[in-house]
């Protein structure tokens, strides 16, 4: 599939039933989307129970995402369909593997044909020249700017119809696209000027989203890997922005860097049902289960039929990406992350001011440099903190350490390891995660009631 893709017109609904004003908002949303980026023939009539194509596209789109496949518009469906993302579809021949599209010369020329006034122009310049760089710096490629003619890539801010018959859609949704290499349009990359773009997390990064889309401007598809770059859907990160997966991607294209310059990608999304998957941190956040692994964390909710992953620095740009502690106080509405020998505070989703703030507050000893896991009995009114093979209370009420700590974690949990990666509290039960294994410890009968893989929590 090439990626100029003209936007089809909506073909109205017939229902037998009638359907409640979010059903058919929903129904709407879900057949442009499947028409833009899965490919859903046109024509096709929207019915109450998916059947047919639309079905099969929702269940394509599922997989590619990693969500459960239902063929449904369930929430996380929905939800997702609704993120900010790349204008280019996720599948069809648009992809590197079945048809090569590569530049033929590693010499490759750009041009940016106009400027958001959102930044100051070297702050343009700045965004693409660094994102184009995160692709030489793995490849033998070179970018020279030019000022007039033509251009391998011509780069342009646009809103709505734009002149490639690829309209964009207002704020949020499309964020940008491009073509792959070739001639005419070949390699031509869009910004839509109606999105407000920064060079901070304040708005929609320019650098992060040029880097993407300046993938495919070199042969690049869609990664179904959440941590890659290529990852269809928009998230804010700091630090190295490709994943082993971007690099094994353009490197089948165009090779390594001669050079041999060493760059260190980001960690791969961690698979939920991996046999051998372990947490860095667990806490409850307002009825939600929260679970932090490497950059990201898993939601889970009574209400969701599946987990769902996301970068922390999407959500919290200002913490860090290695989280290795988190504990819910559900009396001050709050939750509280450790990451090295700070902590921040957490009411809901949003950051609490005047934090981070040391660990050693809390009254631990400054030999302390890292909490491994904690949780809090809300019966007790206490807070255990693990450290290595020991344990502290502390008393939330009195905000002091108790006396006569710290104790041993395998003298006071007898049949636990003596070492705690992560730690939960639920119904009178202490579920202990040590890597890939979890232990459901009674609290009253100070036993081992159960051992489980760590991920059962995920249902696999």
């Amino acid at each position: 599939m090439i990626a100029l893709l003209l936007l089809l017109a909506l073909v109205p609904h017939s229902c037998a039933l009638p359907l409640s004003s979010r059903d058919k908002d929903n129904k709407l949303l879900a057949e442009k989307y499947l028409r833009r980026f899965y490919g859903l023939p046109v024509g096709f009539q929207g019915r109450r129970s998916p059947s047919g194509a639309f079905k099969t596209k929702i269940e394509e789109m599922q997989r590619f995402f990693k969500l459960k496949v239902t063929g449904n518009l369930d929430d996380n469906t929905v939800e997702l369909m609704k993120q900010a993302r790349c204008g280019v579809p996720d599948i069809g021949e648009y992809n590197h593997f079945p048809r090569h599209l590569k530049w033929q010369n590693n010499n490759v020329t750009f041009r940016i044909l106009n400027y958001t006034p959102d930044l100051k122009k070297p702050d343009v310049d700045k965004a693409i020249r660094n994102a184009l760089n995160v692709w030489a710096d793995v490849t033998p490629l070179t970018f020279k700017k030019l000022h007039t003619g033509n251009a391998d890539i011509m780069i342009s801010f646009g809103s709505k119809e734009h002149g490639d018959y690829n309209p964009f859609d207002g704020p949020d949704g499309l964020l940008a696209h491009a073509y792959p290499p070739g001639q005419g349009i070949g390699g031509d990359t869009h910004f839509d000027e109606d999105e407000h773009w920064s060079k901070d997390s304040s708005a929609y990064n320019l650098y992060i989203v040029a880097a993407h889309e300046l993938g495919h401007a070199l042969g690049m598809s869609h990664s179904s890997d959440a941590g890659a770059l290529m990852y269809p859907v928009y998230s804010y990160a700091t630090g190295y922005p490709l994943a082993e997966d971007d690099i094994e991607g353009i490197q089948a294209l165009y090779g390594p860097n001669p050079n041999h310059r060493k760059v260190k990608p980001k960690p791969d999304a961690p698979n939920k049902c991996d046999p051998m998957l372990s947490f860095d941190a667990v806490t409850e956040l307002r009825g939600e289960t929260i679970i932090f692994k490497d950059r990201f964390y898993w939601r889970l909710h009574p209400q969701m039929p599946e987990p769902e992953q996301i970068l922390i620095k999407s959500t919290w740009p200002s913490i860090p990406n290695k989280i290795d502690a988190a504990y819910e106080n559900s009396e001050k509405d709050v939750v509280i992350i450790f990451s090295g020998i700070r902590m921040w505070a957490l009411n809901g989703y949003n950051l609490v001011e005047g934090y981070p703030k040391y660990i050693h507050k809390l009254g631990l000893p400054k030999k302390i440099r890292k909490i491994d896991a904690a949780v809090n009995i809300k019966d007790t009114g206490k807070t255990l903190l693990f450290t290595e093979e020991d344990y502290w209370s502390y008393d939330e009420a009195t905000g002091t350490m108790d006396s006569g700590y710290p104790r041993s974690i395998e003298e006071d949990f007898p049949g636990m390891d003596d070492e705690v990666d992560a730690v939960a509290h639920y119904y009178g039960f202490l579920y202990f995660f040590h890597e890939h294994v979890q232990y459901e410890y009674s609290y009253s009968s100070r036993k081992v009631m159960r051992i489980m893989r760590t991920n059962s929590i995920f249902n696999c």
